[in-house]
């Protein structure tokens, strides 16, 4: 290939239809590189190869899709330094998360699906015993419900992870036994052709995996509409999820979607306050606070309310905000000049709308790079935007309560419902208090997560489960065979 990225369409590099723009370096704002922009046609092309494709690659062996899935692992671990620094540039994460939290977690995912590729496929079911009457003769029915792959997935990826996100739909829907067309986000699509590279060199037939990228909704739109796809995986937000809903609707298109969040972190009288705060304090460190996981709407009981904003502060005052390669950064940027001015916007709204500005809520004093100082408001209620919306970025609310039955009421009152988080010294009270939050799921005195553990959100926040073998079962569908006994 020449110095000019491709797109990856039927196991060929192709010439991209609307040429190149340009992908920049959240931290820098120099250019990292040429990224292809996707005709329609293209596109369309891409869901076709993927179709032909399906007939063969869904009839392999689980055995040789784990085989390649595995290979796929050991290129990507091979190629880990240059894949890493690629990450960080498009991404401008910190030098640790861009090496353990997205290519490291991208490599362990393709693992953890060649090993699920094997996995039994195949549920028995009791037997049912028939009288005889208009449906037959008397006798006895065998039953099984075997799950099959759907079919060609288009995979829609966040930009805030370019590898764990990708690795997550395309390794599992593999291991099914789908064809998938990926379309990367646009801030930073490059690390997702070398992912594509690892495959095709790991043996993955010509057009089971295509990777076409844009930046105009065209791309995204044409990956959806196409009548050649069968499911469409979405992560991102609330927003695009909905208009991609309508879309697969109309065509009966299956759908798995992970959607915005406003996590609610509810902070008992009785909580180990420390823990508390090194969970939540991830919301303002851990991709700038760019993830639709992090507790970044805080319901603290008063008597602990005031010490809880005291710690806080101070652990602000221990972020290093700055280049993401230089060691003891902690603070990288926020993906886009465009991302930074629309946090901004909400903390000037905070402010005008009577939240307490503890701490933040200036532009660090940087010569280049979209950064945005970690920011805390107190004194919030819950009818405030900023309180209310997702802004998916390092800025924490504090909302007080009185009593549990408030406190519940305070983080069931918003449309998402993602991953709620609970403090408690009571552990009895916090298993009752998380069963009653509509959160796909609850962390209770952590925000660590089981990567076995069913992922996905409740109300606004998405459709259906992934990770560990659910995500297998939600690249599947669902055959019963019957016969007679």
């Amino acid at each position: 290939m020449g110095s000019d990225q491709r797109l990856f369409i039927g196991g060929e590099w192709v010439e991209p239809g609307g040429g190149h723009y340009e992908v920049i370096d959240p931290a820098t704002e120099e250019t990292v590189g040429p990224a292809p922009e996707a005709s329609r046609e293209q596109v369309y092309a891409a869901t076709a190869c993927a179709r032909d494709a399906f007939a063969g690659w869904s009839r392999t062996t689980p055995e040789e899709r784990a085989a390649i899935l595995d290979r796929a692992a050991d290129l990507m671990r091979r190629e880990f330094e240059p894949y890493a620094r690629l990450a960080q540039r498009e991404s401008g994460a910190p030098t640790g998360i861009a090496r353990g939290m997205q290519v490291g977690v991208g490599i362990a995912r393709f693992r953890r699906y060649a090993r699920g590729a094997l996995e039994p496929v195949e549920t028995p079911l009791g037997p049912q015993i028939n009288e005889a009457g208009p449906m037959g003769r008397a006798g006895v029915l065998g039953a099984v419900a075997v799950r099959r792959p759907v079919g060609v997935v288009t995979c829609i990826t966040s930009y805030n992870n370019p590898w764990a996100n990708p690795a997550g739909k395309v390794a599992p829907a593999l291991a099914m036994g789908n064809t998938v067309v990926v379309k990367p986000a646009p801030q930073d699509p490059l690390s997702v052709y070398r992912m594509a590279e690892a495959l095709a060199e790991a043996g993955v037939p010509a057009g089971v995996v295509n990777v076409v990228s844009g930046s105009a909704p065209a791309v995204g739109e044409a990956a959806v509409d196409s009548p050649d796809v069968d499911m469409v995986s979405f992560t991102g937000s609330t927003a695009v999820g909905r208009r991609i809903a309508e879309v697969c609707g109309r065509g009966m298109k299956r759908q798995l979607m992970e959607l915005g969040g406003k996590g609610a972190a509810v902070v008992f009288d009785d909580a180990d306050l420390d823990s508390a705060v090194l969970g939540i304090g991830t919301t303002f460190s851990f991709y700038s606070g760019q993830i639709c996981t992090a507790p970044t709407r805080v319901i603290a009981q008063r008597g602990i309310y005031d010490r809880l904003v005291e710690k806080l502060t101070a652990y602000l005052g221990h972020l290093t905000v700055g280049d993401p390669t230089e060691r003891g950064t902690v603070v990288g940027p926020v993906i886009s000049a465009a991302h930074r001015d629309r946090i901004e916007s909400y903390v000037e709204l905070g402010k005008k709308e009577g939240a307490r500005l503890v701490a933040g809520g200036e532009r660090p004093a940087l010569d280049r790079g979209f950064y945005v100082a970690p920011t805390l408001f107190a004194d919030c209620t819950n009818d405030m935007r900023v309180v209310r919306e997702e802004i998916f970025g390092p800025v924490v609310v504090l909302v007080p309560f009185d009593d549990e039955e408030e406190g519940i009421a305070l983080a069931e009152d918003s449309e998402y419902g993602l991953l709620d988080y609970v403090w408690s010294g009571d552990v009895a009270r916090a298993f009752r208090v998380a069963g009653r939050l509509r959160a796909g799921g609850v962390g209770i005195n952590t925000i660590g997560r089981n990567m076995e553990a069913p992922f996905g959100g409740f109300k606004q926040s998405g459709v259906g489960r992934d990770v560990g073998s659910y995500a297998l079962h939600a690249y599947s569908e669902i055959q019963s065979l019957v016969w007679p006994g």
